[in-house]
């Protein structure tokens, strides 16, 4: 698991730069009912942004992850991609996740990811869309500028980009050809699961494939580091948050 249950981004709010969040349903083109977590920014910027947990569901650091992106200008939609075998309640602490993730697919992942684009987009706000995971939502993310919706840039932390998963979900370095969209992916060079040869492999991948990117490790940070409890690593997560925005507003502008 990616966090610990009291975890939470370490990104500062920022006063009024929210225009409203709320809970929301989704409904995805099969009749899944997706929970999901909508934000909007108070000022615009023209980018939208769908957030893909780890394995532990639509938890409260997701929730106040879309928000931080909405006072950035941000419109912001994180969604629950268990509801399928999990239904659309809370996930509490103790989620029993194990079960659940051997029974996504990829094609209901994608269909979610497509439900919830088109959430963002509904309101004419979002011109330039994006995707970021972490952990079982950072390779989710790497994946979705394969699926044909116009994802501008795909961000993912400490996704795994190379290797079987424990679903149907092709591995990102092996689909590279097919991504449409950048690439920006974080990851921590201490984390024990994915080592340095998957990332530089999976480096290798999108340059040959001629894809946008900018792959990120950061010395010493392990899994996770993305935390503001992880104190020793406060500065690895502060420069991954400017990198993010950042990646945000050039892609956007290059739309």
């Amino acid at each position: 698991m990616c966090f610990d249950h009291d975890s939470r981004p370490p990104i500062a709010p920022i006063a009024g730069g929210a225009l409203d969040a709320r809970s929301v349903t989704l409904t995805a083109s099969d009749g899944n009912r997706v929970a999901a977590y909508h934000a909007r920014a108070a000022e615009p910027s023209g980018a939208g942004i769908v957030v893909l947990p780890d394995v532990r569901g639509l938890h409260a650091y997701y929730e106040e992850l879309a928000l931080r992106f909405a006072e950035a200008g941000i419109d912001s939609i994180a969604i629950d991609l268990f509801c399928r075998t999990a239904g659309t309640s809370r996930r509490a602490e103790g989620f029993d996740y194990a079960p659940h993730v051997g029974q996504t697919t990829w094609g209901g992942i994608a269909a979610d990811v497509t439900a919830a684009a088109e959430a963002l987009r509904a309101d004419g706000r979002v011109t330039s869309l994006f995707t970021v995971g972490f952990c079982f939502g950072g390779r989710t993310a790497f994946l979705t500028s394969t699926l044909g919706i116009g994802v501008v840039g795909a961000i993912g932390f400490y996704g795994w980009p190379t290797g079987a998963s424990r679903n149907d979900t092709p591995a990102p370095a092996e689909v590279a050809d097919q991504m449409t969209g950048a690439v920006l992916g974080i990851f921590g060079g201490a984390d024990q699961g994915i080592p340095a040869s998957a990332v530089e492999a999976f480096r290798r991948a999108l340059t040959v494939a001629g894809v946008d990117h900018e792959v990120i490790v950061y010395p010493g940070a392990p899994h996770s580091f993305f935390d503001r409890k992880a104190a020793d690593h406060a500065g690895d997560s502060a420069d991954a948050w400017r990198r993010v925005l950042g990646f945000i507003r050039a892609k956007s502008t290059a739309a």
